[in-house]
């Protein structure tokens, strides 16, 4: 763990080097784009490779469970540090401070083989063991993406941010089969193992690079600085309440304990999940700008629901399925669907706060969700551990589809600008 001092030193070393240089800036947007691609890159190699990992360290499915908890226990932390740090360093610098711990996480990881060693790690570090955009970079992120779009190009901006990321976990979950191919001959499977992880500090290297070379903010960005919750109080507490159900059924499903089911129960090998999960990945990020195409024409409430409904659906027939081939088949359209509703909510979010409460409502919606969802990887592990391979995934798909009958029944009523304005129109 880089604590809050020395990371915010380390930052400012950093910065004080790209003072010198006379390279151009990065836009906001062209940053924020390019470090989701560098992150979800490596935590679609990371994912799939995190319980290999820890079972070639002798760990079992219930103790691999329980580092995915801690993992997204920690994210649900270091989220809510992120938009409290927001409000007084800013979105840059504490997205720098963000990729130094991710450094961090990835030599830790690489280094240890002590099981208390790796929960501490999975606690205090960035690893993501979930399909999705679970991160402490979010909050700023969704922040700095919004300033200055329109609200008629808000979900667009969002299914871009989610296309590229997905395609880059996408690739980065085809590299998982790559320790296949690096070990023998003096590298043993472990060490290729172990190297994948310094790949993922090394990850961490290039973002803090990038964030380096975005402008400081300008007096009216400073001006507008974030502040916590206000008139959309109301509002934020509810969507909290509700993504949390959505996030703990997420929780036993994670990208990590997907991986593990398909290993224990059908027996995948490496290179044949990595192929699958690049598939998925692809189909993730080609549904978003589907979503925003969708939102448009249907709303963002109808879309998160109609499309995630059938996702779940998809996802209990795979469980039940006694074949490899149909579970795949279900999981894969599954991956189309079940990722729509992510540029819809983000815009959503953004949408019915005002602009000042974006970096505190990114962070305080992000947190239940993290927190329920690190309840789900120590139960999905368990059930695993003691023959219950499908029980994860039916229960995951049964909670989602209360979530969005949920969400539909709440929010109906609840528009965006762009929608009201439609309407009026």
């Amino acid at each position: 763990m880089i604590g809050a001092r020395g990371a915010t030193i380390g930052a400012r070393f950093f910065a004080a080097g790209t003072m010198q240089s006379d390279r151009r800036h990065l836009g906001t947007s062209e940053a924020v784009s390019i470090a989701r691609a560098l992150r979800d890159f490596g935590d679609g190699f990371a994912a799939v490779l995190l319980p290999f990992y820890l079972s070639a360290l002798g760990l079992d499915a219930a103790q691999i469970g329980l580092a995915a908890t801690l993992a997204l226990l920690g994210s649900a932390l270091f989220t809510l540090a992120v938009g409290w740090l927001g409000t007084r360093i800013g979105d840059r610098m504490t997205l720098i401070i963000a990729s130094l711990l991710m450094i961090s996480t990835g030599i830790a990881f690489a280094a240890s083989s002590q099981y208390a060693v790796i929960l501490l790690v999975s606690l205090f570090g960035t690893l993501n063991p979930s399909s999705g955009n679970a991160s402490i970079f979010v909050p700023a992120e969704h922040a700095m993406l919004t300033r200055g779009v329109s609200s008629a190009d808000r979900t667009k901006a969002f299914a871009r941010y989610g296309l590229i990321g997905a395609m880059a976990a996408a690739v980065g979950s085809l590299l998982a089969g790559a320790p296949d191919f690096i070990a023998g001959g003096s590298i043993d499977r472990l060490t290729a193992l172990r190297m994948m992880f310094l790949l993922y500090a090394a990850l961490g290297v290039a973002i803090a690079l990038v964030y380096l070379r975005v402008a400081p903010p300008g007096p009216a960005e400073r001006a507008d600085k974030a502040r916590m919750l206000g008139p959309s109080r109301k509002i934020v507490f509810k969507l909290m309440a509700l993504f949390s159900i959505d996030s703990f059924a997420g929780g036993l499903i994670v990208q990590s304990l997907l991986a593990l089911y398909l290993f224990e129960r059908f027996g995948m090998s490496l290179t044949s999940a990595g192929i699958f999960f690049f598939w998925s990945g692809v189909l993730s990020a080609f549904s978003q700008p589907v979503a925003a195409w969708l939102a448009r024409r249907i709303g963002l409430v109808n879309t998160m629901v109609y499309t995630h409904i059938p996702s779940s659906v998809l996802l209990i027939i795979g469980a039940l399925s006694p074949r490899l081939d149909v579970a795949l088949a279900c999981l894969l359209v599954r991956s189309f669907l079940s990722q729509m509703d992510v540029p819809a909510r983000s815009s959503y979010v953004m949408a019915v706060v005002t602009p000042p409460e974006r970096a505190a409502a990114a962070s305080l919606t992000a947190l239940p969700r993290s927190l329920a969802a690190a309840a789900g990887p120590a139960l999905a592990g368990l059930l695993i551990a003691t023959g219950n391979l499908a029980w994860p995934l039916i229960l995951g798909g049964v909670l989602k589809i209360v979530y969005d009958l949920l969400l539909l029944w709440t929010f109906r009523d609840v528009k965006p600008p762009e929608e009201m304005a439609k309407a009026g129109a």
